[in-house]
C-alpha cells in the first residue's frame, strides 16, 4: 500500500522554479520581477544580462532553473516559453544595531526575500 503521487501544483503546459533567501528587499526584487512578467523567454533572458541592478544575476539563474525544468521534467519546447508569473515573497529580515549618540540604538534592517518564477508553453500564432 503506497501513498498516492503528489499531484502538480502547475498545469501541464507550465514548470516553476523558486528561490529563496536572496539577500535584498521584495520591493526592489518586485522591479526586476515586473520587467520580465509576460514577455517571452529569449527575451526576457537578454533583459536580464544587461540589466544594472545588482539581482538581476540571481533572478536570471532562477529563470533558467524554471526553463531547464520545463524542458527536462516536462517535455516542454523552449523556443514556445512565455513568462507567465513571476511574483515575489518576504523572507526573514536579519536585526542589526549601531550605537548612535547620546546612548541611542541606529536599528538596521536587513530583509531577505523569495522568488518564484513560472513559465508557460505557447503555441505561438502563424
Amino acid at each position: 500500500m503506497s501513498k498516492d503521487k503528489n499531484p502538480r501544483r502547475v498545469a501541464d503546459n507550465e514548470a516553476m522554479a523558486k528561490l529563496r533567501m536572496l539577500r535584498t528587499s521584495p520591493q526592489k526584487l518586485n522591479l526586476v520581477a515586473a520587467m520580465i512578467r509576460g514577455k517571452k523567454v529569449e527575451v526576457a533572458l537578454n533583459d536580464l544580462t544587461f540589466s544594472k541592478k545588482r539581482i538581476s544575476d540571481d533572478v536570471r539563474k532562477c529563470l533558467q532553473s524554471a526553463i531547464a525544468n520545463a524542458e527536462n521534467n516536462h517535455n516542454l519546447d523552449v523556443d514556445e516559453l512565455v513568462v507567465a508569473e513571476a511574483y515575489v515573497g518576504k523572507n526573514l529580515t536579519m536585526k542589526r544595531g549601531r550605537p548612535r549618540a547620546r546612548g541611542r540604538f541606529g536599528k538596521i534592517i536587513k530583509p531577505f526575500s523569495e522568488l518564484t518564477i513560472k513559465v508557460r508553453q505557447v503555441e505561438e500564432q502563424s
